[in-house]
């Protein structure tokens, strides 16, 4: 019950930063937009280039010998270009929104120009660590379409592990300008820290933008009960429309103080300086190191 009332409070509080600059949502929506112009150009020539009836022959040739569907030999390569240029793209504007936030709780100027300036300048450091996160990406795609069931399990676990690890990966690349495996090792010990009330918070505010999300449903379904009653397609219509706006608001707004919350947390449980906007008590408890009292 401790922590998760702390998580509450240090959820508001990343809630008061956003609330004073408001610019950091921009930064969120440009990789939102990145991401899908990112998908639409590995789809569309995939839907052009590729003898999708020879797949799908293949596929119903494999199900019924009993075997399992070969892989094509172009799809390592492109599903690895694909989660390359992904990453790179989430990492980009992650850095961004994250040197801005601490630049913020340092006092410094933090305007979205700056934000990207200090993206620009750990390229490096962003493209290897896309690398990185691409490769482990894809081997576990791949080995996952040829486990059973319990193998599966396993990947997802080796999986998780592997999300827990890289935790404060971006802010160690942003703000000590390390490689990828310097910056997974510098991640965990970091984790250690904060005896995992990052992680705890994270998932508050996860549980937080689905409570949003299942109230936006209700209403969705009011709107849905109001139409059958009128016999109208209206109120469903605009309460769909309104109801996907929402959405894209409340993902936004989360991505955004996740990417706030990481960045304090990571200032605090690194140096122990406490970020301006946040409560010195509140993070002394929250993230004191493991095996304290």
């Amino acid at each position: 019950m401790g922590k998760s009332a702390r998580s509450w409070d240090l959820f508001k509080q990343s809630g008061r930063v956003l609330m004073s600059d408001k610019q950091l949502l921009v930064l969120p929506i440009l990789s939102s937009i990145s991401c899908i112009l990112v998908l639409t150009s590995f789809a569309i020539p995939m839907i052009f280039a590729v003898d999708w009836h020879a797949v799908m022959t293949q596929a119903k040739e494999s199900r019924g010998g009993g075997g399992s569907m070969p892989m094509q030999p172009w799809y390592p390569v492109v599903l690895f270009a694909y989660y390359f240029v992904n990453f790179f793209v989430i990492t980009f504007f992650n850095s961004a929104l994250i040197a801005c936030a601490i630049r913020k709780f340092n006092g410094e100027s933090a305007t979205l120009k700056d934000g990207l300036g200090v993206a620009m300048s750990r390229l490096p450091q962003i493209l290897a660590w896309s690398a990185v996160a691409a490769t482990v990406g894809v081997l576990l795609q791949m080995l996952q379409e040829r486990l059973g069931f319990i193998g599966k399990m396993i990947l997802n676990l080796i999986g998780m592990v592997w999300t827990i690890a890289t935790f404060f990966v971006v802010p160690v690349l942003v703000v000590e300008k390390v490689g990828p495996f310097s910056a997974i090792k510098r991640s965990v010990e970091i984790l250690k820290k904060t005896w995992g009330e990052s992680l705890i918070t994270n998932l508050g505010i996860g549980a937080v933008t689905t409570a949003m999300v299942f109230l936006g449903i209700l209403f969705l379904i009011g709107g849905g009960v109001l139409s059958i009653v009128m016999q109208s397609p209206w109120p469903i219509a605009i309460m769909g429309g309104l109801f996907l706006i929402y959405i894209v608001a409340i993902s936004l707004i989360a991505t955004t103080l996740k990417g706030i919350l990481l960045a304090a947390t990571y200032q605090f449980a690194a140096t122990g300086n406490v970020p301006s906007g946040f409560n010195q008590d509140m993070l002394s408890q929250a993230f004191k190191p493991k095996g304290s009292k």
